[in-house]
């Protein structure tokens, strides 16, 4: 019984520790979903690349494989051609979508940082992809702030997906909903914040969960009463909520 016990305890220990990007209560029933439907089908260049990103020193921030299949096939059931990627990092989701695009679609991709978009760059380029991504070093709010300034930008992206600094996450959706065309979709990643929206206060966290939950909570609960948009949250990866807009 004991051992049973201890069992159960490493369980929940281990799951603590992957829960940023499964919120399944079984591990195991995590890596079943893994192996069964999302790593037979996964491309060999987004294996290359999870598999480089898994040694960087910040590979959390990262899309899970089952999230970037999902995506795959989302971008692929809308007819997905003209896109925005808000974080990129190494570059997974960026190179799920840009494998799902046509030949002829395109993605603007905004990230802080370059070197770590240069580490997934070459993967890229050999999956015969890169000519599809318009890559803007820097911050994201002043490169959407022009794009609303001009309203023939209006309701031209059919998708635009959301991974970045969760404090500018209202901000963003302020000006993206422009940008968006009615019928599109926009994705929000981390919105169950590694399960924490539901968690006491006092309850422990690792620093970087704590500061941003609040900016979390805040942004689902407008999301939740926007009239312009129907969402769906799924518990996909560490939670991501589907805006679709309507008008």
């Amino acid at each position: 019984m004991a051992e049973n016990g201890a069992a159960q305890e490493s369980q929940v220990a281990k799951h603590q520790e992957v829960g940023h990007k499964s919120l399944l209560q079984s591990d195991a029933l995590y890596q079943y979903i893994l192996e069964t439907s999302v790593y037979p089908r996964e491309p060999e260049s987004m294996k290359e690349l999870r598999e480089l990103t898994a040694k960087h020193p910040w590979n959390l921030m990262t899309t899970s494989a089952d999230e970037g299949q999902f995506l795959s096939m989302l971008l692929k059931l809308i007819n997905a051609k003209n896109t925005m990627e808000i974080g990129v990092y190494t570059g997974y989701s960026l190179l799920a979508t840009a494998l799902a695009l046509p030949d002829d679609g395109q993605i603007l991709a905004m990230d802080i940082n370059r070197e770590n978009y240069e580490l997934g760059l070459p993967i890229i380029q050999k999956a015969g992809v890169a000519h599809k991504i318009d890559f803007r070093e820097g911050p994201a709010l002043p490169v959407l702030d022009r794009l609303v300034e001009d309203k023939n930008n209006h309701g031209t992206y059919d998708f635009i997906f959301v991974d970045a600094d969760k404090d500018n996450y209202i901000n963003y959706h302020k000006r993206i909903i422009e940008l968006v065309k009615v019928g599109g979709v926009i994705g929000y990643d981390n919105t169950l914040w590694n399960g924490s929206v539901v968690a006491p206060p006092d309850a422990p966290m690792r620093k970087y969960v704590r500061y941003y939950r609040d900016f979390v909570l805040e942004l689902n609960k407008a999301l939740a009463a926007d009239p312009r948009i129907e969402i769906c949250m799924l518990p996909v990866g560490d939670g991501i909520t589907l805006c679709r807009r309507i008008s």
